[in-house]
């Protein structure tokens, strides 16, 4: 097998309806977290967990991508592929990549053959830094992190996350100790061939934590961590309970400690993303924001993930901050305006200039893929799609309740990664303004931006018979939608 795939133009049609075209994964097989996400040379890289032998989780690599503005991606050679013998041989899993002295170095969780469920620390290095495209890495043969400290029972350790804080490297490693309590490891790495513990960041047992991010989960796994501008630090885990569960946030201050290690101090936190289809994001800090990718699974029988060829998508990139009370502010990046037609295909104020001032309904066909927003005045259902029994997928937007709700009732999920979730389609409702959504939509990948404090990714796969319209019902609401196409180059 070549470790590289052959990189097909993402906007092409595709023989399955289902497959997102604007949005980063393999030309073939599976997909799941993104890891590394990484600027380098003018262009962003974004790493991610790949089998490249079938839609299946299993044989993880790190597939490669990269793009110059966020929205025309390019597909390169696998870059980190297990070792036969060495402490990644049964997976390179997830982690990260920084910039050592010039080099781009990835920072991942090994698992060797025996596969204990203890992961190891381990480092690749790019061949050639001077590669723009990063195409070719060499791992180092020993972990730099043989497995955690002792005397914590800690049942469950990967994940590396390295950022900076008071002018020096650490690192922090998602855990599950033995008693159930989920916990965000913190290691200095200063040298990245050098770590020293340096305690537990935060775990479960801390009251805010437990309040914001509940008690059912029995690891944190894939821990980001990024700094916002008012100079709030935000945490960001997957919930792990044995499956992955959730992805949740905490907001709070990152201060020097006795003996100058850092120490998290949470104040709140929530819910990262509501719906039932994104996991194990992972964030980019750059200069002036931070940047989010999350994986979204399959949620359709694997009878049908097998004949399509083809197994998840990571989701479009945003940027996260927070609110001056500490919640969630996400907005997907201003770059993926680039994928908007020359002209929207529905405009519509909401009012009819000519007659009472009455609302009028709004309806059109809808494209394959689309980028919509409906800003309302009242209550303001939004239809996307209509099946041949006449269910109807909608959003709904209730300013005087301070909620938008989700309702694909009539699309019911037949498959998944957590098997009490395979026919889960009930309503999501967020408590929000409800004044706006932004609803961005790509093949199966429905993501909603709420407001600007929350998210929803969902994935719906159409039937043959159903209709893609927009009718828009209701309170008076601003409404305009694009259709998505790539950038013509130049």
């Amino acid at each position: 097998m070549s470790p590289a795939a052959p990189s097909p133009d993402p906007a092409a049609p595709s023989p399955d309806p289902a497959a997102p075209r604007f949005r980063v994964r393999p030309p073939a097989n599976w997909i799941n977290d993104p890891n590394g996400p990484f600027r380098w040379r003018g262009r962003h890289h974004l790493f991610y967990q790949h089998n490249p032998d079938a839609p299946r989780h299993a044989n993880v690599h790190w597939g490669h991508a990269s793009s110059p503005d966020l929205v025309r991606w390019e597909h390169h050679p696998i870059a980190l592929t297990p070792t036969p013998g060495g402490p990644d041989e049964a997976g390179c899993w997830s982690g990260c990549v920084v910039d050592d002295d010039g080099v781009p170095t990835a920072v991942y969780t090994g698992v060797d053959r025996h596969h204990t469920g203890l992961g190891t620390i381990c480092l690749a290095r790019a061949a050639d830094p001077d590669d723009d495209a990063l195409t070719d890495w060499k791992p180092l043969p020993t972990p730099v992190v043989a497995g955690p400290p002792p005397g914590l029972d800690v049942v469950m350790f990967r994940d590396p996350f390295v950022f900076r804080f008071a002018g020096r490297r650490w690192a922090l490693v998602g855990a599950g100790h033995a008693d159930g309590t989920p916990s965000v490891l913190l290691y200095d790495c200063e040298d990245l061939t050098d770590w020293r513990f340096a305690g537990v960041l935060v775990d479960g047992a801390d009251p805010v934590a437990t309040a914001a991010l509940g008690d059912k989960a029995t690891g944190w796994e894939c821990p980001q961590l990024y700094a916002t501008a008012g100079g709030d630090w935000v945490l960001v885990v997957s919930l792990w309970d044995g499956d992955p569960r959730a992805t949740a946030y905490l907001t709070g201050r990152l201060r020097p400690g006795d003996g100058g290690d850092p120490r998290f101090e949470p104040r709140t936190g929530g819910r990262l993303d509501h719906g039932r289809d994104f996991y194990a994001p992972a964030v980019l800090q750059e200069a002036d924001r931070a940047l989010m990718w999350g994986w979204s699974w399959e949620a359709r029988a694997p009878r049908e993930v097998e004949r399509a060829g083809w197994a998840g998508v990571l989701t479009a990139p945003r940027v996260v901050d927070v609110h001056a009370d500490g919640a969630l502010r996400v907005v997907p990046a201003p770059e993926l305006d680039l994928l908007r037609a020359a002209e929207p295909f529905v405009t519509a104020p909401g009012r009819d200039p000519l007659a009472s001032g009455a609302p009028l309904p709004v309806r059109c066909l809808l494209p394959e893929a689309y980028d919509l927003t409906v800003t309302a005045r009242g209550l303001t259902t939004v239809s996307l799609l209509r099946s041949a029994a006449g269910a109807e997928l909608t959003v709904r937007l209730d300013p005087d309740a301070g909620t938008v709700t989700l309702d694909r009732g009539g699309w019911p999920r037949t498959g998944g990664w957590r098997p009490a979730g395979r026919e889960g389609a009930e309503p999501i409702v967020v408590r929000a303004p409800g004044r706006e959504v932004r609803v961005l939509v790509d093949g199966s990948l429905v993501e909603l931006f709420v407001d600007d404090r929350a998210t929803v990714t969902e994935r719906v796969y159409r039937r043959p018979d159903d209709v893609r319209e927009l009718v828009v019902t209701g309170s008076p609401a601003a409404v305009t939608g694009w259709e998505q196409a790539l950038p013509t180059p130049g």
